[in-house]
């Protein structure tokens, strides 16, 4: 049998009634909750829930999921056209797995120490982060867009990627260099990648797609063009931009 008929049938299932609030909120549920966020989800958004390649989750109310209803069917559709993919858990591990997300909110967030307003101006002179990283309507494309970052990211996660950029690159920001079969090389960040072609922006800011017919040689590095800041800043430096960061909710 294919491996993704019982998957489908699984869809297919009338949904359940599912209950407002979550009916399995022990602290044995909690635990058995924690071990399958690992398991499944903490690759994505990080072990204790304050982001990585997904969502912050260690926040006291989730945008999407402001109820617990909410929330079991984020984990047990996911989020269409997102990279949030539903889960075959069963119905109480869905529920103790939506009690220690919950829990996640309870645990008392990193101290921000910093100085927003001096944290800016790290950030736009001595950090010259505008140059890779788009914030509003300024700043470059080479990184990921910092636009709402603080509502995204908590400070713990925020202070590790400045510290040590190479540690989670996202998959769409990895660095590839490809030789197409006319000689031509190109390296740059990934933007997107399909069965037949892949799209590259180089380290001149400019977009570029081939096709893979085309392509003689490619590699895919887990690297990123972003530098450590760990002795660039000092403590303070680091601190204050942390705390820019952390306030910046995007609402410019």
């Amino acid at each position: 049998m294919p491996w993704w008929i019982p998957f489908l049938l699984f869809q297919l299932q009338p949904p359940l009634e599912i209950p407002e609030k979550n009916p399995h909120t022990t602290a044995a549920d909690v635990e058995m909750g924690k071990r399958l966020y690992l398991g499944r989800c903490g690759g994505c958004h990080g072990p204790t829930g304050d982001g990585g390649k997904g969502a912050n989750l260690a926040v006291a109310v989730l945008p999407r999921a402001a109820s617990d209803r909410a929330l079991y069917r984020i984990i047990r559709y996911g989020i269409p056209d997102t990279e949030m993919p539903g889960s075959l858990m069963d119905p109480h591990e869905l529920w103790q797995t939506v009690a220690f997300v919950r829990s996640l909110g309870q645990v008392p967030a990193v101290a921000i120490t910093g100085n927003a307003e001096a944290g800016a101006e790290v950030f736009r002179n001595k950090g010259a982060c505008l140059g890779c990283h788009a914030l509003g309507n300024e700043g470059g494309r080479m990184g990921p867009s910092l636009s709402g970052i603080g509502g995204r990211r908590g400070a713990g996660h925020l202070r590790a990627k400045i510290v040590d950029p190479a540690s989670d690159v996202p998959d769409p920001f990895r660095l590839v260099q490809l030789t197409t079969k006319a000689g031509k090389a190109v390296r740059g960040i990934r933007l997107n990648e399909d069965t037949y072609s892949i799209q590259i922006r180089d380290f001149n800011g400019n977009p570029q797609s081939f096709w893979k017919a085309d392509v003689a040689a490619m590699t895919s590095e887990k690297k990123t063009n972003m530098p450590s800041y760990r002795n660039k800043l000092s403590e303070t430096e680091l601190n204050d931009l942390v705390a820019f960061l952390a306030s910046e909710k995007g609402n410019r």
